[in-house]
């Protein structure tokens, strides 16, 4: 059997960036490997679930379900027997899961309202992978929830209007306005590194808009620009 595997080569950078920023601004641990590794598990695991719920069958599915599941919470449960507490992490995600649910019902993956559910998701990965180093969470990982938070949504945006909105003018301009208010807000308010790492995205927001590049093309740009993104807040924050 060959397991199914997500199509969506973007979604891995919103699936580590925010776990490595939460690892290395905390204190990175050798438990950080099991977690990680049954974070992506997890991931894998979920695409053939969500498959199953959109196709109403589940019988072609569930073997990707479980060959990804089981080694999953097999790693998952090694740090959490170090901090329990990792569980609540896990709760806070199951709202954000629904709405995954519900569009996947409706057949609307690409729902807007779906990509920031699965946003709100991956955030929360980074705030567990912060937590597990420090045990408490702080100021510093609300920043990174944010700063996280913030740059993905400028890549649904952008990914958006590169593929199912490319025709769609009005939301061409509020994509090119929020890359932009990103960048001014954070130069007027003292944070020109920030702005710094905001600009590729809103580069590649305005100046590849309409280009025809194929969904493999676009998740390898939004990969380059997380890389980006990532080392300059590893360096500055």
């Amino acid at each position: 059997m060959k397991p199914l595997m997500p199509k969506q080569h973007g979604a891995w950078a919103m699936l580590i960036l925010p776990f490595a920023l939460g690892m290395e601004a905390g204190n990175p641990t050798w438990y950080h490997l099991p977690l990680f590794i049954g974070w992506v598990l997890l991931y894998l695991a979920i695409f053939p679930f969500l498959l199953a719920i959109k196709k109403k069958n589940a019988a072609p599915y569930l073997p990707s379900f479980f060959f990804f599941i089981i080694p999953a919470l097999l790693s998952l449960s090694i740090p959490i027997w170090k901090d329990w507490r990792l569980i609540f992490f896990g709760l806070l995600m199951v709202p954000f899961f629904l709405i995954n649910i519900y569009f996947a019902r409706k057949n609307r993956e690409r729902s807007f309202l779906n990509d920031l559910s699965a946003v709100g998701v991956f955030g929360i990965g980074g705030l567990a992978s912060y937590f597990l180093g420090i045990g408490q969470l702080d100021l510093r990982a609300a920043t990174i929830w944010f700063l996280t938070m913030i740059f993905f949504i400028g890549s649904i945006f952008f990914v958006k209007t590169m593929i199912r909105e490319k025709e769609n003018i009005t939301f061409r301009r509020i994509s090119w306005g929020y890359h932009v208010l990103l960048i001014t807000a954070f130069f007027a308010a003292g944070f020109s590194w920030l702005s710094l790492a905001f600009l590729p995205s809103t580069i590649r927001a305005i100046v590849l808009n309409r280009k025809q590049l194929s969904m493999i093309h676009v998740g390898v740009i939004e990969i380059v620009n997380s890389v980006f993104f990532l080392v300059l807040v590893f360096y500055f924050l």
